[in-house]
């Protein structure tokens, strides 16, 4: 297109290569590519032919007076910073690909949009190659869409690298450049779009877009069922589980996961942590639901869920999850580092004189991992890896437990023997009086409490086992 192109080291290599000529940037600046590649274009030679204004008298005459050329566009392609980091580089490689001139050449270009295009991505060629063929050109408003694309580019890059020098510090500096538009918020009168790369996380095989919601819910499945080795099926509704179980096989955790709460199972959102065969798929393809996660699915599974066309089929993949939570307030951000933290058996200091048995002791497990992904205020009702009923989000932990209980009879459980965990202390020995008279016999709390005495004379005079962690686990 008879364009004059500047270029320094390896790309100016690259281009020759290809029998196009190319002018040395170290030919206009006098100066050679020293510290190792590390200054190249940082020149007032290229920044004033990238920074003049055509329609500035002073600009113009300095132009002249140093015989500077004018550049009316600007192509740059930054060192790979993040894909260095993440490919386990040593430090000093990663500093290397800290990008100077680069970042330096994208800024002055969208800066003085007016008079200069800036291509600042691999990922716009083919649409740049397309305004360059067209009648109209690279036009005021192309230029100054390009701005706006190449300061993202730039905000985005410093970005990744306050996070590199951040490390595990708890620091706000976001920037997810994808943007994936979806079809309304919580509400059909509220606009809504998800950030970030989300086939890092899931792969959809099948179904209607992913909705605001069903993020939220897929959010809340994935966070649940990582936290069971087991074969293990969880159902989430609201963002709360309303089946979940463990079993030898996947089709035995879907019988007892909707066995918790059939009625709330409609329409939710399901995860398995092991491949999908056709015998599980047959018993889940009864139920109507929106959205179905696991880790792969067989074959003759899929042309079964495959009969709902809008039904939403997702493999998850083994993505690492944000280490913090970020959610708006009032005029500003809160931030905190993500709750990781999941009680084991060494965690557990028994305060009552009776212990607990290996099984209750795996039923208390069970049930404070349930606990820990459920809306405070919570009760969570369990027994031989399987939730039994929970109380949620409720303002009292007196009618959490009570909701629980109440649930639990309706949908015919027999909570004799059964475990309750709750995700913060008991003020009151009422809770457990209450579990007590519905049959529960070991209970799992954070303890902490000014009257902790209070419900641990009460199971010890009514033969309960208590367990306190020490671990409180709000969810708000």
């Amino acid at each position: 297109m008879g364009t004059t192109i500047y270029s320094t080291g390896g790309t100016q290599a690259f281009i020759e290569e290809r029998g196009i000529a190319v002018e040395r940037v170290e030919d206009l600046t006098s100066y050679p590519s020293i510290l190792g590649g590390r200054v190249k274009t940082l020149h007032p030679k290229v920044f004033g032919g990238i920074l003049a204004r055509r329609s500035h008298e002073g600009d113009q005459a300095q132009m002249s007076e140093f015989e500077i050329p004018y550049f009316d566009l600007v192509i740059v392609d930054l060192y790979p910073f993040e894909a260095t980091v993440a490919s386990g580089a040593p430090e000093q490689d990663i500093i290397e690909k800290i990008d100077i001139g680069g970042i330096s050449l994208i800024r002055a270009a969208a800066k003085n949009f007016n008079d200069c295009w800036i291509i600042s991505n691999m990922g716009q060629y083919e649409d740049a190659l397309a305004v360059l063929q067209s009648d109209a050109g690279a036009t005021l408003d192309v230029r100054r869409r390009y701005a706006l694309e190449a300061f993202d580019e730039s905000s985005h890059y410093d970005t990744a690298i306050h996070r590199y020098f951040a490390g595990d510090r708890l620091d706000l500096k976001m920037s997810n450049r994808k943007k994936q538009t979806l079809r309304y918020g919580e509400n059909p009168h509220q606009n809504a779009a998800f950030f970030g790369n989300l086939e890092d996380a899931l792969e959809q095989i099948h179904g209607k877009a992913l909705s605001y919601n069903n993020l939220l819910d897929i959010d809340a499945t994935v966070n649940l069922i990582r936290e069971f080795e087991e074969t293990t099926i969880a159902i989430i509704k609201h963002n709360n589980a309303c089946g979940l179980a463990t079993r030898a096989s996947l089709a035995q955790a879907w019988d007892d996961a909707l066995a918790g709460d059939p009625v709330s199972a409609f329409g939710g959102v399901i995860a398995a942590n092991r491949t999908v065969d056709k015998a599980t798929a047959e018993k889940m393809n009864a139920l109507f639901f929106e959205v179905l996660i696991a880790p792969s699915y067989d074959d003759d599974a899929l042309e079964i869920l495959r009969s709902k066309k809008n039904r939403v089929l997702l493999i998850l993949k083994d993505y690492e999850a944000p280490a913090f939570n970020v959610r708006t307030v009032l005029n500003g951000t809160l931030v905190q580092a993500k709750d990781a933290l999941t009680e084991s058996e060494s965690d557990m200091e028994t305060v009552t004189k009776l212990a607990p048995s290996e099984k209750q002791i795996a039923d208390m497990i069970f049930a404070a991992k349930v606990c820990k992904h459920t809306k405070s205020n919570t009760i969570v009702l369990a027994k031989d890896g399987q939730l039994l009923a929970s109380g949620t989000g409720q303002t009292s932990r007196v009618d959490a437990l009570n909701q629980a209980v109440e649930k639990a009879g309706r949908f015919g459980f027999n909570l004799a023997g059964a475990a309750m965990a709750s995700d913060a202390f008991f003020p009151f020995p009422d809770c457990v009086e209450i579990a007590d008279n519905a049959g529960i016999t070991c209970v799992i709390q954070p303890g902490g409490s000014i009257r902790d005495k209070e419900s641990i004379a009460y199971c010890d005079k009514n033969g309960m086992t208590m367990v306190t962690t020490g671990i409180r686990h709000f969810k708000h």
